[in-house]
């Protein structure tokens, strides 16, 4: 009887190892993605993605956004290690929490 449950036990260890090749390995609750909060034109605003790009803040702005029409101005404060700048078409910045973004929009024209 001992060498019965000693196999029974090697079995269930088996299946589990098994089991975790299947699922490769990952947590069966995955921790949820980071959030940033930032505010943009005074708004409070939540994204997943540290990297954002001018079009994601204009959007962020101005969710109507149409970059054929419209020129964006986007100002930033309290960015990684203190900085502050302006972001234009093409460009990215790193976010982190309470960074802010004022957005300007105006005629191409």
């Amino acid at each position: 009887m001992p060498d019965e449950l000693a196999r029974h036990r090697l079995a269930s260890e088996a299946n589990m190892e098994d089991v975790e090749k299947i699922e490769g390995g990952k947590d069966k609750d995955p921790k949820p993605p980071k959030t940033y909060e930032i505010k943009v034109n005074s708004r409070p605003k939540t994204v997943t993605e540290k990297k954002q790009s001018y079009r994601d803040i204009a959007r962020l702005a101005y969710p109507d956004a149409d970059f054929e029409k419209f020129l964006y101005t986007i100002v930033y404060l309290k960015g990684e290690g203190g900085k502050e700048g302006d972001l234009v078409e093409g460009e990215t910045v790193n976010v982190k929490d309470g960074m802010v973004f004022n957005v300007r929009r105006s005629d191409k024209s």
